[in-house]
């Protein structure tokens, strides 16, 4: 390249000697940048490798293990989480997080770690358990009768609280702050939306959050582009008749026959109505009448959920379940009311990965675990309140695998019997802290980056 140059100098009378030295100086200096900006690449792709290594340490992880467990014994359901939030305070406090607000939300916590400075990137945990009994015979069992820790929340705590030390023993390595949403009210509560109510994350650039699945083994990472969860709601419906006694129904007008009329109807909804591409859930879960095996009830009461990956697909299922059961009822002399408690349960709107922080995370799981280790999910009909930040802000949600293939399939999310393979807990916290790590990083060296404020 440069005999190149210096024969077109002899040729060309632009170029003169110092004319070449210039060009020379910006060929090298352009060189140069090359050559940093592959070290730095090379840099940022050991974060991941270097974080899950440092979260394996033996004393790190029995430290989670221990959290993790504490949690468990003492499950609390949504916005009822006070000592949960009392422990998550107490931990941040041992680890040198002394800002954080506290409630947030209810019984929510937002901490802060970093310079205190723009940019800014939020990692998020929910906390709160199910009104479950479990059924797993263990050490660390539920101490709450009624009450369970069946969907893994137990361990986003901790590995979010894994995160946020592993970010502080590297704090003056941070490019910008990272803000720790241990979020209250998941199941059902809508926590995540009084948290975006809040203002807490008005000026945060990303959001990134996880969740445990039994469906992956130990050591695997999952999520898409786009859609990767569908919307989803409640009803409660109150079908009233005439009760009377069972021997003698031709004098009542059974509700128990219209509800189970009702049902049938409700599940011709998705078979019939809606698109085989367009995927749609309507399950009846709840079913309440007499306690009596001879009396035929004034009312019976039935509850489910509705889930849609559209939002058009979502209030068109919402209107005919509220018309299929109040037509279907009156065909058995009955009369009906629905409620979708909206007040108390908000729908949660699909769950959509922004398409820029995709990518962003999939080269981390690739870093952390190979490629081979990395598995691009198809949309799933669960849900998820981690929409509520999405449509706020842009987010990214992700599944961690735990299932240890030496093992019998683990039983799924919301089973009395589900357990949590705790060699998972260092996957996630390195998980989370690298996503906020890089995400600063790169932030900070971009110049199409702008934030509204300095300070949070």
């Amino acid at each position: 390249m440069f005999s190149a140059l210096l024969h077109h100098s002899a040729e060309i009378s632009l170029f003169t000697m110092s004319g070449f030295k210039l060009v020379s100086f910006v060929l090298i200096l352009h060189l140069l940048n090359l050559f940093l900006i592959s070290c730095s690449s090379n840099e940022l792709s050991q974060i991941p490798k270097n974080l899950l290594s440092l979260a394996k340490r033996d004393e790190f992880f029995d430290w989670m293990v221990g959290i993790r467990r504490r949690i468990h014994e003492n499950p609390e359901l949504g916005y009822e989480e006070v000592e949960t939030s009392k422990l998550v305070r107490a931990e941040l406090k041992k680890m040198g997080v002394s800002n954080y607000k506290y409630p947030v939300a209810v019984t929510g916590v937002i901490g802060y770690v970093g310079t205190g400075q723009a940019p800014f990137v939020a990692l998020r945990a929910d906390m709160d358990a199910l009104p479950m009994q479990e059924m797993v015979e263990w050490e660390h069992m539920s101490k709450v009768p009624g009450k369970m820790h069946a969907c893994g929340h137990d361990a986003h705590t901790t590995m979010l609280l894994g995160a946020a030390k592993l970010l502080k023993e590297h704090e003056d390595e941070l490019q910008g702050t990272v803000v720790l949403v241990f979020q209250p009210a998941e199941e059902g509560g809508a926590g995540a939306k009084k948290i975006v109510e809040a203002g807490v994350l008005d000026n945060v650039g990303a959001i990134f959050g996880l969740h445990v699945s039994n469906l992956l083994g130990l050591g695997q990472l999952s999520s898409r582009e786009g859609l990767l969860m569908a919307g989803s709601g409640r009803f409660e419906a109150k079908i009233s008749g005439k009760g009377g006694h069972a021997a003698l129904p031709q004098f009542a007008i059974d509700p128990v026959l219209a509800a189970s009329n009702v049902i049938q109807s409700l599940q011709q909804l998705v078979s019939r109505e809606a698109d085989p591409l367009d995927s749609q859930v309507v399950t009846v879960a709840k079913f309440e009448g007499s306690d009596a095996f001879n009396v035929i009830p004034d009312f019976v009461t039935i509850g489910g959920t509705f889930r849609a990956l559209s939002p058009t697909s979502f209030a068109q299922i919402k209107q005919r379940i509220e018309q299929v059961i109040t037509t279907q009822a009156s065909v058995s002399k009955c009369n009906a009311t629905v409620d979708f408690l909206e007040d108390v349960f908000p729908p949660f709107p699909p769950t959509v990965n922004d398409k820029d922080l995709h990518p962003f995370y999939k080269s981390i799981a690739v870093d952390m675990l190979g490629a081979e280790n990395f598995v691009e999910t198809q949309p799933v009909m669960v849900s998820e309140d981690f929409a509520f930040y999405q449509e706020a802000i842009p987010g990214h949600f992700s599944f961690v695998g735990m299932q240890n293939k030496n093992h019998p399939p683990m039983p799924n999310p919301h089973s009395p019997y589900f357990e949590v393979n705790e060699e998972i807990l260092p996957y996630g916290a390195s998980l989370l802290a690298s996503l906020a790590t890089r995400y600063l990083l790169e932030s900070s060296s971009s110049p199409n980056k702008s934030y509204m404020k300095d300070e949070l």
